[in-house]
């Protein structure tokens, strides 16, 4: 399997106007029948009191982007998609701000949900990303990916 690597990796927040480019840019693909979106947003988190303020994301690029590209070739293989894209975030991410983006299309709405779901859920245990949570008083503390 030929794999394109491609950088999936935004500074900062994703933002929404990539989202609506990206269904623009499919409306020329007439064989497609539905199309599945996941948008990961910061949540407002609290713990112990504090509230949480941002998320900064770090990866280990050269692995990550990698280990992305076998996990949307193999996606869309399984699924018969017309094309699969997902984007996260590195750097800080405010909270209520986009952080991934995951954009699925295929001739009918199932296989487009159903990679969807893989490729969010598969992407949180098999890319090398990592989030370190901020609070309010500016202390840290690193996330588990879920």
């Amino acid at each position: 399997m030929d794999i394109k690597i491609k950088n999936i990796f935004k500074e900062g927040a994703i933002p929404p106007s990539l989202v609506a480019e990206s269904i623009a840019k499919h409306q020329v693909k007439t064989e497609i029948g539905g199309h599945s979106i996941f948008l990961g947003q910061i949540r407002a988190d609290q713990r112990d009191g504090k509230n949480l303020t941002a998320m900064e994301f770090t990866t280990h690029t050269e692995m990550a982007l990698e280990q992305a590209a076998i996990i949307r070739e193999e996606v869309i293989t399984k699924y018969a998609l017309t094309c699969a894209h997902f984007y996260h975030s590195v750097g800080e991410v405010k909270v209520g701000e986009l952080c991934f983006f995951v954009f699925t299309s295929a001739p009918h709405r199932k296989a487009a949900l159903d990679a969807c779901a893989e490729m969010v859920e598969r992407f949180k245990k098999e890319v090398a990303l990592w989030g370190k949570e901020i609070f309010e008083d500016n202390t840290h503390t690193w996330k588990e990916n879920k």
